[in-house]
């Protein structure tokens, strides 16, 4: 921790005044910030019913698991919760490069007293339990099955690390937290659209504390994230993007359309319109370019009847 951090929660947040959820409790947290807290972004919009489950986490421990489209704001939320509570976050991404090794450590050539000595250095995964941190596994239904099992260990009931190779056993700071986020509830992807994840074992799954899944918001609730981003945009514009961003969606339930238009993807439309002054074209390098060329000219008749007129170069 930096020389600001705190080795526990030492104040109390009120979450209604916070973060707009009402609960029976107040939230421990820091009263100074640290190095390792996020950055706090006073333009996002809370979902109070996410809050609630986010909060559980932070306030009584509990393990929770977020999971839903990409874009739809789940790791954001929580690293936002944090940095209004000053809590420490690490988030580590659980691609298919991290490895067991990563996590739980490995020995490695270090220099002491000039001279070169085998010592064993702690991974991310044990590094975090021992700190007042809050530990977010981004992509958790995509990680390799012997990372899972490294996991799961810490879904224990106490949550203590074992290190066999050091024949030590790590027990969890008080104010460690565990976070996960992930596209699927841990059946799979039958869409295909998220290559990579597994189906995960369903005795791990049933250790996680708190499940909540987290969609993208109600378009009252975008227009106003993406007002708040982007003040300088006109109402209109908005509404248009807001409109064909949900028939888009609407396309790729129905199986018409796989690309899918994230809160992500809109944002950076928004972005791209600023600097560009043209819909069509930062609408083109946000979202059409990635689309199945197949699949333009449904996205283009979707963009005209949202701003009555066409696309131009479709198909190209």
């Amino acid at each position: 921790m930096s020389k600001a951090g705190s080795e526990s929660p030492d104040t109390l947040c009120d979450p209604l005044a916070t973060f707009g959820c009402q609960l029976p409790w107040s939230v421990p947290a820091f009263a100074q910030s640290s190095d390792h807290v996020p950055m706090a972004d006073p333009a996002f919009q809370f979902d109070p019913h996410v809050c609630r489950a986010i909060l559980l986490g932070f306030a009584h421990a509990r393990r929770v698991y977020l999971y839903g489209p990409h874009g739809s704001g789940k790791s954001t939320h929580i690293e936002q919760v944090a940095a209004r509570l000053n809590w420490p976050c690490l988030r580590i991404n659980l691609d298919g490069h991290v490895s067991r090794a990563d996590l739980i450590g490995r020995d490695m050539l270090v220099v002491r007293d000039g001279r070169q000595v085998t010592e064993f250095v702690p991974g991310l995964l044990v590094w975090a339990l021992q700190r007042p941190m809050a530990l977010v596994l981004d992509e958790y239904d995509a990680g390799r099955p012997e990372v899972m099992f490294v996991i799961q260990r810490l879904l224990e009931a106490d949550g203590r690390l074992t290190l066999l190779d050091q024949n030590q056993v790590i027990t969890p700071h008080p104010a460690f937290r565990l976070f996960a986020t992930g596209n699927t509830a841990g059946s799979g992807d039958s869409a295909g659209l998220y290559a990579g994840t597994q189906v995960l074992n369903q005795a791990q799954l049933d250790r996680w504390n708190v499940m909540l899944e987290l969609g993208y918001p109600a378009k009252e609730q975008e227009a106003r994230i993406i007002h708040a981003r982007l003040p300088t945009l006109e109402q209109e514009q908005v509404r248009g993007m807001l409109e064909l961003a949900w028939l888009c969606r609407q396309a790729h339930e129905q199986g018409e359309l796989s690309a899918l238009l994230s809160l992500r993807t809109l944002l950076a439309w928004g972005e791209n319109l600023v600097l560009l002054e043209d819909m069509a074209h930062a609408f083109c390098l946000s979202f059409l370019n990635r689309c199945d060329v197949a699949e333009r000219p449904l996205v283009a008749e979707l963009y005209q009847r949202c701003f009555a007129r066409e696309l131009p170069d479709v198909g190209r």
